[in-house]
């Protein structure tokens, strides 16, 4: 078969069979349309069945001197295209089995504390159409901890402002309903009728976040503009989608909300992904310690007699 007829095959089975969300897809497409792309140039190779082993490790080799996790995310994309070939007997062996990911440092998500999330949504004003829009979106994620996808996709009919909840259609097409607070549902009602109901002067639209061209915000879209907020707002950290979201479990996790109640707000799967959080807090129970305990508070060298 040939190598970009397979691709084809392996991307309507991600959209139809495993319902993969758009930015999933993208990235899966883009590690291996590089690697096609490569495969091609180098050996000159027109069928799938025509790449071997040594070529794939000589184009995993270029990334040898990137972060690990770099090249795992290459690797995993390979992995599960080739999963997929040796599924669909389109290959005869699976020529990724042999290659070990690269041994990955965890590290912990960067968060904000509550003054600097809270800095950060004070300094966006809800005084014009984009102000509002932002402020509603990044206040959402914030009460909602939900995945910038999942709200960038939301629609109008998933709200209920009245009975207080949002119904969220996450990985999978597994629908979970997460609860809203009374500051929330203000800020929402706020951006709805003041802001979004006048900007479309009367035409439909279903999406509860939309551009300038009526149309759904994308991700990228809406990591540069709070890039932008962060800036506004003075916050040092590097600041992303995702980083509001850690932010909303650990501090679910350090005002003591159970494990169990956050991996079902965030909608994971296993219990294990949600456990990131406790590290997390420990850091900040080390960093406090180290901060107001008295006996921490001597530096080296210090003579125990000046005490």
């Amino acid at each position: 078969m040939n190598i970009y007829d397979a691709l084809n095959e392996y991307k309507q089975y991600l959209l139809i069979e495993k319902k993969v969300s758009d930015n999933t897809l993208k990235n899966y497409m883009r590690d291996l349309e590089h690697f096609i792309n490569y495969i091609q140039k180098q050996n000159q190779v027109v069928l799938i069945n025509q790449i071997d082993k040594d070529m794939i490790r000589k184009y995993l080799q270029q990334f040898t001197s990137l972060a690990a996790s770099s090249l795992s995310r290459k690797m995993v994309s390979l992995r599960s295209f080739y999963k997929f070939l040796m599924k669909e007997e389109i290959v005869e062996k699976n020529l990724m089995e042999t290659f070990d990911l690269p041994k990955n440092t965890k590290r912990l998500p960067q968060v904000l504390n509550v003054e600097e999330i809270k800095t950060l949504l004070d300094s966006i004003e809800m005084d014009n159409f984009k102000n509002a829009r932002m402020r509603a979106m990044l206040e959402l994620l914030y009460a909602t901890g939900i995945r910038v996808s999942e709200l960038c996709n939301l629609k109008l009919s998933q709200l209920n402002l009245k009975m207080k909840y949002l119904n969220v259609i996450g990985k999978g097409d597994k629908e979970r309903l997460l609860p809203l607070n009374d500051y929330v549902c203000k800020i929402l009602s706020c951006y709805i009728y003041d802001f979004r109901y006048p900007k479309l002067d009367f035409k439909d639209n279903d999406y509860l976040f939309f551009n300038n061209h009526l149309n759904k915000i994308s991700s990228e879209y809406f990591y540069k503009i709070l890039k932008k907020a962060c800036i506004n707002a003075n916050i040092k950290k590097k600041v992303s989608p995702h980083t509001i979201r850690h932010t909303f479990a650990t501090h679910l996790y350090e005002n003591g909300a159970d494990l169990r109640s956050i991996q079902e707000l965030l909608g994971h799967s296993d219990i294990s992904t949600t456990t990131i959080y406790t590290h997390v807090s420990n850091n900040k129970i080390i960093d406090d310690y180290n901060k107001y305990q008295l006996r921490a508070k001597i530096k080296k060298g210090d003579s125990i007699h000046e005490i």
